[in-house]
């Protein structure tokens, strides 16, 4: 590539379409948000794991400045767009770069029942925690993005859902998942549900 990426690196996974708020305060981010917002650019999310760098990450669009302070501290909003291997990691300057590779999925789609069975058992975890989400308006393509991306799921797995290439396949591993989890959920809402009411609740 003729120009390398900068990078943020962070403890989340970004998803394509969704929007990540970010307060920006250490100097060498600041230079380059202030950077990428002089030149109109996106710049890299990358999970921070004990190794270094995870491989795969999303380029995050800034959408909006929500707060400027005297001291160059910033609030931003972005979202994410476009996934990306990492190729090199460049360290010239006070903030990491990379040359990167950008990908996009393969061609298929999963089934409907798989879809719309991902979305029940999303819509149950949901209910389960007293929230609910409406998911009209998404892009079906990467629709295993918004369910991943609205729950607080396990990092390393969020992580294998962004490497994946395939929707189908995010999907399926979306329905294990939730399926492995929910159990331990509703016994959870129960115990909730039976100590709320004194005991005699069924």
């Amino acid at each position: 590539m003729d120009s390398l990426l900068p990078l943020f690196p962070l403890d989340v996974v970004l998803f394509p379409g969704l929007p990540l708020p970010l307060h920006i305060f250490e100097p060498r981010y600041k230079e380059m948000i202030g950077k990428c917002l002089a030149q109109s650019e996106a710049f890299g999310v990358v999970r921070s794991v004990e190794q270094g760098l995870a491989e795969v990450g999303c380029t995050a669009e800034i959408v909006t400045v929500v707060k400027r302070y005297s001291d160059g501290r910033l609030d931003i909003v972005t979202q994410g767009r476009e996934r990306f291997q990492i190729l090199n990691v460049n360290q010239e300057v006070s903030f990491l770069r990379a040359e990167v590779l950008m990908f996009e999925d393969e061609p298929g789609t999963p089934t409907g029942e798989d879809a719309a069975r991902a979305v029940a058992l999303h819509s149950e975890i949901l209910g389960l925690a007293g929230a609910s989400q409406d998911l009209s308006g998404n892009d079906p393509s990467t629709l295993s993005f918004y369910l991943a991306g609205s729950l607080p799921l396990d990092l390393d797995f969020k992580q294998k859902l962004l490497a994946l290439r395939s929707e189908s396949t995010r999907i399926s591993s979306l329905l294990h998942y939730f399926e492995t989890i929910l159990p331990s959920l509703r016994r959870a809402t129960r115990a909730r549900e039976r100590a709320g009411g004194n005991g005699h609740g069924r």
